[in-house]
């Protein structure tokens, strides 16, 4: 059997390509995304999307990363992984801190955990956590934990807090937020839930929200 014609942008099947939604906006950082590569391998994982929604963003995929190599000479100092911790950084002292790197973990939260015990170098770095009240949207997967958000929903939070003080980009100086990153992914979780149909998604993944699977999601 033939595999399925992608398109060439966004690397989704045609029948369910989503460019329509795709938008691409700058930001404050480099963004970076470890990726596991059994998470690479998903079709339903949203760093690919991510990536091709901040100008700039690179996605690698691996488990074990050489921090020179991938952030350069003083990596220590200008990077900020984005990963719950008891001394998690505040708001205002990772805006003032100037950081140049973001760095998220694409995975499993048992995938992570093994990436963070695979590169220790990661314990070195200070960390941000995400406002555990945030709401995911991810319907079509499952969480072990009541805060876990797809890498893509962490990142717009996360970018949305850091730039909130910052006039660097023509977001900021136009109030506007990253939100709109969330678009296409939305429209693929819409695509996944009316390929598999309202009787499976209501038995399998209706526990995850109350929101009903017809439903238009927004960010």
């Amino acid at each position: 059997m033939s595999k399925r014609t992608r398109c060439a942008r966004c690397e989704r099947p045609i029948k369910t390509c989503l460019c329509a939604d795709l938008v691409e906006l700058s930001c404050n950082y480099r963004l970076i995304i470890l990726q596991d590569p059994k998470e690479a391998k998903h079709a339903l994982s949203s760093a690919p999307i991510l990536e091709k929604s901040i100008v700039g963003a690179q996605r690698v995929i691996g488990e074990v990363f050489d921090p020179v190599s991938l952030l350069g000479e003083g990596w220590q100092s200008n990077s900020l992984l984005i990963y719950p911790h008891e001394k998690s950084l505040s708001q205002q002292q990772a805006v003032e801190q100037n950081f140049k790197n973001l760095i998220l973990l694409d995975g499993t939260w048992r995938k992570v955990a093994r990436m963070l015990h695979l590169n220790p170098w990661l314990s070195e770095l200070p960390c941000f956590a995400i406002d555990s009240s945030y709401e995911s949207q991810y319907l079509i997967r499952k969480s072990p934990r009541a805060d876990g958000l797809s890498t893509i929903e962490a990142a717009v939070k996360v970018l949305n807090d850091l730039h909130s003080t910052s006039e660097k980009t023509d977001q900021a100086k136009n109030g506007q937020t990253f939100d709109s990153i969330l678009g296409a992914f939305n429209k693929m979780i819409e695509f996944q839930i009316s390929a598999m149909g309202s009787d499976t998604f209501n038995k399998n993944y209706s526990s995850n929200t109350n929101h009903s699977p017809n439903k238009n999601h927004s960010s």
